[in-house]
């Protein structure tokens, strides 16, 4: 079941601990993707506090946001670009979008297999998704005062092999939100501490958040015959004369000789 889009709005942009999350998630994705100039980026659920690093030099920022969760005007101060849309029927054309964002899109769905359906139409080819989904092994999916709390929270096995089922393939998986789900003033003071101490644990169990950027999996179409024409076709005959028809034996004449259509020089002779 989505939010709804003001719970969401406030917490994301009212309250300390959403303020926070939102910084290291969104520093997070720019340094997976430093830049997206000329492209097309779109956000389905509530990426919006996600896109801002990409509204100057992207080609086209689009926030899509499903009917369920509602929709807010978005950025703040400048032309809207957030749109209402199903969650399986997106108003984009197919192959259009360079780089798409999920957050709060997949674990909330009712439909996450028409989400990822949808989600890989319109990505097109040689673009970049990031799906950002609650960590089930987390501290933050079992606090229900984040939006993180809500929803079906994933392991980083569970996302790959749901990924890998709609023709994604996985390429970079992180996590990040080591910080507790807590607004006291100490962990705040620390949570800077705490996230970048935490990239180097080996395991994904501390994070509250995962990561995973795929990208689109499109299989060769298969072709029959020869793959190219051939612009000189080898011919094994050339040169050589065309056959000439030999003359048909003779029956009349000489009783005596009757030539047989036998080899040159070579005559049987029959005797009465």
């Amino acid at each position: 079941m989505h939010l709804d889009v003001l719970d969401l709005r406030n917490f994301y942009y009212r309250s300390p601990i959403g303020r926070a999350a939102q910084k290291v998630i969104r520093d997070q994705l720019v340094e997976l993707w430093p830049e997206a100039k000329g492209q097309t980026v779109v956000g389905f659920g509530f990426a919006a506090p996600l896109l801002r690093p990409f509204l100057a030099d992207a080609r086209r920022v689009i926030a899509l946001m499903p009917g369920p969760q509602g929709v807010m005007p978005w950025p703040p101060g400048g032309p809207n670009v957030s749109v209402l849309c199903e969650e399986a029927l997106w108003p984009i054309e197919a192959g259009q979008v360079d780089k798409l964002v999920l957050l709060h899109g997949l674990e909330s769905s009712e439909n996450p297999s028409e989400v990822l359906d949808e989600a890989w139409r319109v990505l097109g080819p040689g673009g970049r998704a990031v799906f950002i989904v609650p960590n089930r092994a987390g501290l933050w999916s079992r606090n229900d005062r984040t939006p993180f709390g809500y929803g079906r929270p994933y392991s980083l096995s569970q996302l790959e092999a749901q990924l890998r089922k709609h023709r994604f393939v996985p390429e970079t998986a992180m996590s990040t939100l080591y910080q507790p789900p807590s607004s006291r003033k100490l962990w705040r003071r620390i949570a800077g501490l705490l996230e970048s101490g935490g990239r180097h644990l080996p395991v994904f169990a501390a994070g509250g958040v995962l990561l995973v950027e795929a990208t689109k999996q499109v299989n060769a179409t298969n072709r029959t015959g020869l793959t190219e024409r051939v612009r000189r076709p080898l011919r094994v005959l050339e040169g050589l004369a065309a056959p000439e028809p030999q003359p048909a034996p003779r029956l009349g004449g000489d009783p005596q000789r009757v030539r047989v259509a036998e080899p040159p020089g070579r005559i049987h002779r029959i005797k009465r």
